[in-house]
């Protein structure tokens, strides 16, 4: 980007908190919104802990559950389970799939690791779409119709997974659901399955590559912003140079700011001080499960996750391994919950004293997530030991 302007606004950083839990539904819950609402306010939501998915959307609903969501995904088809930015699980509006589909589809293609050519993925992601195209099927009978159509090499099992090893072709599984090509169809017991979105959404459309990226990176930062190229670069999983060229290339709709004297760019529609927002419930403690979109998405690491955070927190420098304890936007402490039958135990261990007023608002967090698990919750406050989820 050019060197901003000498008359940059300067900002800070419970600013740039307050704004973005106001917009994500975590100041005060969406009343009156759908789980798709919430997940669009997100940015998408990382699903590959369900639960932990779940979760996340219910706790930014008023009346959020994980029944709620998980009928918008099998019911009412509202929602899609499909792979996302940095190719890992999202639940993803449906309404938006196609634009998603094509802002994924103009990244520059990854390395395959020597495992798959440009051309055999674009060979198997078409083979993909095919047998999708009129059936829901289980890894294995896709495997099938996959090495049926482009042949044996498919099969090769060389791409290495739980102390295994996976056929070749199954490298190209999140290429072809970034094309449109397959999304996760609803599970035969504990078997996964999947489909060809097309089949879901009969109004799909393909939409313009360059147009939709300008879209995603209009709807980051109007969530996650202000932000650098490369704060995009990292949350969608795409090369630095590329995201720096499509911010140049929007440059008539961005305006610097200045964080901590850090250049970041925000949507030139954007003013500061901020409006005032709604007081946020709960004085503003939040425990965020697994993957939760809010610690996923938000930069710089060093501000959202401060001091003692930073080193139990996050792993190797990725945010969403643990779930945790915010306090006004920020990372202050880890979290635990076990279901029990018909009750889930927290534990949850703040790195900070928490105030008379924090603490009650603690356990008010603790009665929603019970509320949107289904239990009823008994909490407890002391050492959290859990490793970082995979």
């Amino acid at each position: 980007m050019a060197d901003p302007a000498p008359d940059a606004a300067s900002i800070s950083w419970p600013e740039v908190c307050e704004r973005r839990l106001t917009r994500q539904g975590l100041s005060v819950p969406l009343v009156g919104a759908t789980p798709a609402d919430v997940v669009t306010a997100m940015c998408g939501a990382h699903a590959q802990v369900m639960p932990a998915a779940e979760l996340s959307v219910g706790l930014r609903l008023a009346d959020g559950t994980r029944a709620a969501v998980s009928d918008a995904l099998w019911t009412d088809r509202s929602l899609v389970k499909t792979y996302g930015p940095r190719g890992t699980v999202h639940l993803l509006p449906a309404v938006d799939l196609p634009i998603w589909h094509a802002a994924l589809s103009a990244v520059p293609v990854p390395d395959f690791d020597r495992l798959l050519t440009a051309d055999q993925a674009m060979a198997v992601a078409e083979a993909i779409g095919t047998a999708l195209a009129t059936a829901e099927l289980t890894v294995d009978e896709l495997g099938d119709q996959v090495i049926a159509a482009t042949g044996l090499w498919a099969a090769d099992p060389v791409m290495p997974a739980f102390g295994g090893m996976w056929p070749r072709w199954r490298k190209a599984i999140g290429y072809a659901a970034h094309r449109g090509l397959l999304c996760f169809g609803q599970a035969r017991g504990r078997r996964v399955t999947y489909v060809n979105p097309r089949r879901w959404l009969p109004a799909y459309r393909e939409f313009d590559e360059a147009t939709s990226v300008h879209e995603l990176i209009t709807r980051y930062l109007r969530t996650y912003g202000p932000a650098s190229p490369a704060h995009f670069a990292r949350w969608l999983g795409a090369p630095p140079r590329w995201a720096a060229d499509r911010f140049e290339s929007m440059a008539g709709a961005l305006e610097p700011v200045l964080l901590d004297g850090e250049v970041l760019w925000q949507l030139a529609e954007e003013t500061w001080p901020a409006p005032a927002y709604p007081p946020p419930v709960d004085e503003g403690v939040r425990l965020l499960p697994y993957f939760d979109a809010y610690v996923v998405g938000s930069y710089p690491r060093e501000l959202l996750f401060p001091g003692l955070a930073g080193r139990r927190a996050l792993a190797r420098g990725q945010a969403g391994n643990f779930p945790v304890l915010a306090l006004d936007g920020c990372v202050a402490g880890l979290w635990h919950h076990r279901r029990s039958g018909t009750q889930v135990r927290i534990t949850v261990e703040a790195f900070t004293r928490l105030t008379r007023s924090q603490r009650s608002a603690l356990s008010s967090q603790a009665e929603r997530v019970g509320q949107v698990l289904g239990a009823e919750p008994q909490l407890t406050l002391g050492p959290v030991r859990i490793g970082p989820h995979a």
